[in-house]
């Protein structure tokens, strides 16, 4: 493995703003990496290094100090986001051979602060399902075990991260898209308070249950991806890491809860889980197992994510119905067939919701509960169950304890805390106050210097 590849994003961007190497050698390292990986992996099947290239050749000959944070450093943007002149695909047939003629507002602002777009992620058709395989690329892997899924919908992203074939990737996430990728790839995520990380949606412009965020090997490199991405740049997420690093986790104020009290979690987790925090929260002196209320979560996710479905899927299901996955199709049509009061109720729950989470968060600093509800999925499954196990109408349910907290509109980082008896990552979700983001990131750094993971990536196997 290039050693440049094995550095954090931070090292290679200091690298870059010193002088050391060039953007045109960090390129090179993932170029060549990418050969010897991705083909396993299937992380990054859209490349576009000859663009990269030029917005390189712009960035090298402007002076150091207007090359903005990341100077450089090369990024993957997710197939669901357009970037001008590059291959979206959305994951769809629908949408197989769609070059985007403009960039998303939030790639722009990437590229405006240093960032290089080399390649998109692979994701799920549409994002849907946990799970990242589709009909134009194929199956996504887990480098920890190939015979694993690396989850969704982000799943290129975060597996990009654990094969070495990115520093930093965007990602995002509705029902645990940026999570439970992170957590079965052994990588950070953070999904943001709403309005934090604009990114431009064509028909749902002020939606609260989708979300775009940063993804990265450590909470230092997230840190500094986030303030790439974020709309405003006051105090920073890399400050927040840095002023956070004399406090102590005993002074904490911590929750606690393994299943969030509205879902079932495999045993492995509830074991994993407990051993986190036995052996790594046994530190803090203020400690409790409990959540927030979250009576009606169920319903009201399943008729705001089909609402979300029906919109942005209506305008071409009739006549590309027969070539979207069956998954998607039934969301639609569940979307499609709500009636007003259905849709009343849905609001009315997730306001007492979020109402409930922010109360609930006044008197802790944190709640951390598991980031899946199982450590693992064969990558062969369209989703746990599919084989007769799981009626379609609850695909999607093994998220629920990610879709819970999406719910709550929290801020969330996930971070790796453990290991499964076979070797695969465990991660937990760390949720924060309303707009907390500042605070959380120090809570986070504080976890991870305690648990002490190695973020090297892997080869996969």
């Amino acid at each position: 493995m290039n050693e440049l590849i094995k550095q954090s994003a931070c090292e290679v961007v200091a690298r870059l703003k010193s002088g050391e190497i060039s953007i045109k050698d960090s390129l090179d390292a993932l170029q060549e990496r990418i050969d010897v990986v991705d083909e396993k992996v299937n992380a990054l099947p859209i490349r576009c290094f000859e663009r990269a290239v030029k917005h390189a050749t712009k960035l090298q000959s402007l002076p150091m100090d207007e090359r903005g944070d990341l100077c450089g450093l090369p990024v993957p943007i997710k197939d669901l986001t357009d970037v001008e002149g590059v291959r979206t695909t959305h994951g769809s047939m629908v949408f197989s051979q769609r070059i985007a003629p403009t960039s998303n507002q939030l790639v722009t602002r990437i590229e405006k602060n240093g960032g290089v777009v080399y390649a998109k992620s692979n994701t799920p058709e549409f994002g849907a399902g946990g799970i990242t395989f589709n009909d134009v690329f194929g199956i996504t892997r887990c480098p920890h075990d190939l015979s694993k899924t690396s989850a969704g919908s982000s799943g290129g992203a975060a597996a990009s991260l654990a094969s070495g074939t990115a520093w930093l990737a965007h990602g995002s996430d509705m029902a645990g898209s940026l999570r439970t990728p992170a957590a079965f790839c052994g990588v950070t995520s953070l999904r943001p308070s709403p309005g934090t990380i604009r990114s431009d949606s064509l028909h749902l412009p002020y939606d609260v249950l989708g979300a775009d965020g940063p993804m990265a090997r450590n909470i230092a490199d997230l840190a500094l991806f986030a303030d790439a991405m974020r709309n405003e740049n006051g105090f920073t997420m890399q400050r927040a890491v840095d002023s956070g690093k004399d406090m102590s986790l005993k002074n904490i104020k911590v929750a606690v809860s393994s299943d969030l009290g509205i879902t079932q979690i495999a045993d492995d987790v509830s074991e994993l889980f407990q051993r986190f925090v036995d052996t790594h929260l046994s530190s803090c002196n203020h400690m409790v197992e409990c959540a927030p209320e979250l009576e009606g979560v169920h319903e009201s996710f399943d008729a705001l994510r089909a609402q979300f479905y029906a919109t942005n899927i209506e305008p071409f299901l009739e006549e590309n119905r027969h070539i979207i996955k069956p998954e998607v199709v039934w969301n639609a049509d569940q979307g499609l067939a709500l009636t007003s009061l259905q849709l009343r109720d849905a609001l009315r729950t997730q306001g007492r919701i979020v109402r409930n989470a922010a109360q609930f968060m006044d008197s802790v600093d944190v709640l951390i509960c598991p980031a899946t509800s199982l450590t693992s999925v064969s990558a062969e499954v369209r989703y746990p169950g599919d084989q007769g196990d799981v009626a379609l109408p609850d695909y999607y349910r093994w998220l629920a304890i990610a879709y819970a907290t999406t719910m709550t509109t929290l801020p969330i980082i996930t971070i790796p805390v453990g290991t499964t008896n076979d070797g695969l990552p465990f991660g937990v979700q760390l949720v924060g106050k309303p707009w907390g983001e500042a605070e959380l990131f120090k809570v986070a750094n504080l976890i991870e210097t305690q648990v002490a993971r190695s973020s090297l990536p892997v080869d996969p196997k």
